[in-house]
């Protein structure tokens, strides 16, 4: 069991991003302090920083969902699809994981946190069939922007949103991205720079429309 000490006290801006949701949030974290190095969801040297890299980062983009179904493509530990879910009870979402001791995590999770508005479908996201397709998809540190467009984009219905976390370098990826975002018709690029007055990190996200 993990040495409460080690993990990060609860930032005072958590009950401002989560609202009357904070108690499933703060369940959720000690759950992954708990078992998140045992099962590989974490490394032991993100205990120290679990609110702010992990949890904060994940919730701010929350204001950017649409009611409807979102997806979350390698959902890994529920960075962000758990936490998104616990901030936005009014969407649904299809967390998309290939690894089958991920998939046993988020659906216990889930279960526990009585968040009925989650489906967990285990797959990788090429592999993955939807009907009807998503009206949002997001993703976080899942792999570069150029490769990330091909596994998302089909993902999602006309006029729907990529929403995908990104790093310092999101810009970069943008343009290095070009020829893909032709391809896969997207329109309204941007990166969005969240957190700036809120969080001790910010959080990158890169937004487009597929049409």
């Amino acid at each position: 069991m993990t040495d409460d000490v080690l993990v990060e006290p609860e930032p005072s801006v958590a009950a401002e991003l989560f609202g009357d949701r904070i108690d499933l949030a703060r369940r959720f974290t000690h759950n992954l302090a708990v078992h998140g190095e045992e099962l590989g969801l974490i490394g032991p040297l993100e205990l120290p920083r679990l609110w702010t890299r992990h949890i904060l980062n994940s919730a701010i983009i929350a204001p950017l969902l649409r009611p409807g179904r979102v997806g979350d493509i390698g959902s890994g530990a529920g960075l962000p699809g758990l936490v998104l879910a616990i901030a936005r009870p009014d969407v649904d979402f299809v967390l998309v994981e290939p690894m089958e001791r991920r998939v046993a995590w988020l659906q216990s999770q889930a279960h526990e946190l009585g968040l009925v508005n989650v489906a967990v479908l285990r797959g990788r996201a090429e592999e993955v069939r939807l009907s009807p397709l998503l009206d949002q998809v997001t993703a976080r540190a899942v792999s570069a922007l150029r490769t990330l467009i091909p596994l998302t984009a089909p993902l999602v219905k006309t006029g729907g949103q990529l929403v995908l976390m990104k790093g310092a370098g999101a810009a970069a990826e943008v343009e290095a991205a070009a020829k893909v975002i032709r391809k896969f018709h997207l329109t309204d690029v941007e990166v969005l720079v969240l957190g700036e007055n809120t969080l001790s990190e910010v959080t990158r996200v890169v937004r487009a429309t597929v049409d």
